[in-house]
C-alpha cells in the first residue's frame, strides 16, 4: 500500500505533522508503537483505583505557538500562572522567595527581605526585562525557515545580550546579573532542565536550553493546559483523524528503507505490515531512526549528539498540601508556580559534580508544581471536592549513567535523596500527605531515565531526544531550510530530535510539514 506520508510516532510533533499534512488533501498514515497515542505528552491514572489524570511525563505547555493551535483549530485551553515560582533559601529554609506576578509590590519587598536592598530586584527586573525583548523578536522566527546567527542577532534587538548567551558559558551573564545565591539558582535552573551540565561547560549545551526556555511562546511564560497534557495530544489525534490521516497503533516500525520509501512494522489491529511513502517523517529520536535505517541496510540519516537525559520524573497525589518552614508564605501559592528545592547557585554545581563523579547526590536539586491548584478537571468529582492535589516533580543532575548498571536499586536510591530533599523545606514529610490508592499503597510513582527510555522511547531518557541545539543555521547550508532535513531527501526529522525541537512545541512536526508541502 502507498501513502503520500508516513510518519514514525504519534507523539505531539508527529500528530502535528499528520494534521497539517491531512489537511492539505494528503493521504497520511501514522505508525505508533504504544497502544495509545500521545508519547510523553499524555494523561494517565496512574493509582489503582484513584481518578485522577496526571501528566505523567511532560506537564506544562511554553513552546506550542499560538498559531499552531490557530492553524488546526485546536480544542486546548490553557492558563497561565498567577505565581512565577517559589525559593526557600538554600541556607535557610526557614525564610523564602515567592515572585508573584499579580503583586509587584509584594514582589519587590520579597527581594528586600531576602537581600537587604533593592538592587538585585532592579537587576532581576532589567535582566528578564532584556530576555523578554529578544524572546518576542526571536520566538516567530521558529515556525519560519532557518537564518543565520547573524540574522537572528540582529533581529534579536539586543546584539550584547545575544552575544552573551550564544558565545559565553551562561554562568558568566548570571552572575553578572545578581550576587546572591539563591537568585543566581533561580535564573541558572532553565539552564538544567533536562540538561546535564555544569553552568560553566565550554561547549553552552547549557546556553541552549536557557535560550529555549526563556523565549517560549514570545513571552517564556509555562502555562498550565487544562485536562492536563493528553487534552493536547487527544485534540492533535482529533484533528488529524478528522482531516483523512490513518491512525495505526500497537505498530511497532522494524526497518526504514530510504530508496523505496518503504517502513515495516509489527503489530498494530492490522497485523504486522509494511508501506511505502513519498515522504518518511521521523517522530521518533534521531537514534531510533537510525536503528530503523541500519535495520533496512541504510547508512545513518543524521549525526547523532549527546543522548543522555538526567532527570528523575515524580508523580503524586495529596491528600492536602504540606506545610512549608517558611510560615510566612501560603502553601497554595508557593506551590501553584515552580517551587524550586536546593537550587542555589553553589548547590547546582556541587550536585553536578557529584553526578558525573557517579554518585547520587545526597540532596538533589528538584522543582514541583501543583496541577491542580490551576484546574482541577484532572480529577474526578467526588475527589475534587476534597482538599486532594497533585503534585509533580523534576529532579536535576540524575543522569542516565547512574540507573544502568541496576535501573531498580538506583531509582529507589534517587526517590529516597529526592524526598529527603523536599522533607528539608517542608514543615511535615510529604509522606505524612500522600493519599492511598485502592490497595493502600502511597500514591507516588517514579520514572528514572531508564525507565523513560523503555516507556517512550527517549533514547537515555533525554526529553529532547539529544542535545538541544540553537533554532539557528549553524552553517551557511542550513540557512533556508527548515531544521528537519536529513541525509536523504525523503526523511525529515518531526520531532524533538530536529532543529527548534525540544519540548512540547510542535515546532517539528509544523516544520517537517511546511518542507514537505513547501
Amino acid at each position: 500500500m502507498r501513502y503520500d506520508d508516513i510518519i514514525i510516532g504519534a507523539g505531539h510533533n508527529g500528530l502535528t505533522a499528520a494534521a497539517y499534512l491531512a489537511r492539505a488533501g494528503r493521504r497520511v498514515l501514522v505508525l505508533e508503537r504504544a497502544d495509545h497515542v500521545g508519547g510523553a505528552a499524555v494523561s494517565a491514572r496512574a493509582f489503582e483505583g484513584v481518578d485522577a489524570r496526571l501528566s505523567r511525563y511532560s506537564y506544562l505547555v511554553s513552546l506550542l505557538p499560538r498559531q499552531v493551535l490557530t492553524d488546526l483549530d485546536l480544542d486546548l485551553r490553557l492558563i497561565r500562572r498567577r505565581f512565577s515560582s517559589y525559593t526557600p533559601v538554600p541556607s535557610d529554609p526557614d525564610r523564602g522567595l515567592l515572585v508573584d506576578h499579580g503583586d509587584e509590590a509584594a514582589t519587590r519587598a520579597a527581594f528586600r527581605a531576602l537581600t537587604g536592598g533593592d538592587e538585585a530586584y532592579a537587576g532581576w527586573s532589567d535582566f528578564y526585562a532584556r530576555m523578554a525583548g529578544v524572546a518576542e523578536r526571536v520566538f516567530p522566527t521558529v515556525l519560519e525557515p532557518l537564518l543565520s546567527r547573524d540574522d537572528v542577532r540582529s533581529l534579536s534587538g539586543d546584539a550584547a545580550l545575544f552575544d552573551a548567551l550564544t558565545t559565553r558559558p551562561v554562568g558568566e551573564l548570571i552572575e553578572s546579573v545578581t550576587s546572591d545565591d539563591t537568585l543566581r539558582g533561580i535564573i541558572a535552573t532553565d539552564a538544567l532542565i533536562g540538561t546535564f551540565a555544569s553552568l560553566g561547560e565550554s561547549d553552552l549545551r547549557q546556553n541552549v536550553c536557557f535560550l529555549y526556555h526563556l523565549i517560549g511562546g514570545g513571552t517564556g511564560d509555562w502555562d498550565v493546559p487544562v485536562g492536563g497534557m493528553g487534552a493536547l495530544t487527544d485534540s492533535l489525534a482529533a484533528a488529524a483523524v478528522s482531516a483523512g490521516a490513518t491512525c495505526l497503533t500497537g505498530a511497532e516500525v522494524t526497518s526504514v528503507d530510504p530508496s523505496t520509501g518503504e517502513v515495516a512494522w509489527s503489530g498494530g489491529s492490522a497485523g504486522s505490515g509494511s508501506a511505502a511513502g513519498g515522504s518518511l517523517v521521523a517522530g521518533c529520536a534521531p537514534a531510533v531512526l537510525n536503528r530503523l535505517l541500519a535495520a533496512a541496510g541504510a547508512e545513518p540519516a543524521d549525526t547523532e549528539q549527546e543522548v543522555e537525559g538526567a532527570q528523575l520524573k515524580v508523580n503524586m497525589l495529596l491528600t492536602r498540601l504540606p506545610r512549608l518552614r517558611d510560615a510566612a508564605v501560603d502553601p497554595t501559592a508557593a506551590f501553584a508556580g515552580t517551587f524550586h528545592i536546593n537550587e542555589g547557585y553553589g548547590q547546582l554545581e556541587q550536585t553536578y559534580a557529584a553526578a558525573r563523579s557517579g554518585r547520587i547526590p545526597e540532596l538533589p536539586p528538584c522543582e514541583i508544581y501543583c496541577h491542580t491548584l490551576s484546574d482541577r478537571s484532572i480529577l474526578g468529582a467526588e475527589l475534587a471536592a476534597t482538599d486532594a492535589q497533585t503534585l509533580t516533580l523534576f529532579g536535576l543532575h540524575l543522569p542516565a549513567r547512574l540507573f544502568r548498571a541496576d535501573n531498580e536499586a538506583a531509582t529507589q536510591e534517587a526517590l529516597a535523596a529526592t524526598l529527603r530533599s523536599l522533607d528539608s523545606v517542608l514543615g511535615e514529610p510529604i509522606a505524612s500527605v500522600l493519599a492511598r490508592d485502592a490497595d493502600g499503597n502511597p500514591c507516588i510513582e517514579v520514572k528514572s531515565p531508564v525507565d523513560l527510555e523503555r516507556a517512550v522511547g527517549l533514547p537515555g531518557g533525554n526529553i529532547f531526544h539529544r542535545s538541544l541545539q540553537w533554532p539557528w543555521a549553524e552553517r551557511d547550508a542550513e540557512v533556508g531550510t527548515w531544521g528537519v532535513e536529513t541525509a536523504y531527501d525523503n526523511v525529515l526529522l518531526g520531532g524533538a530530535g530536529a532543529r527548534r525541537g525540544g519540548g512540547v512545541s510542535a515546532i517539528p512536526g509544523h516544520n517537517a510539514a511546511r518542507a514537505i508541502l513547501g
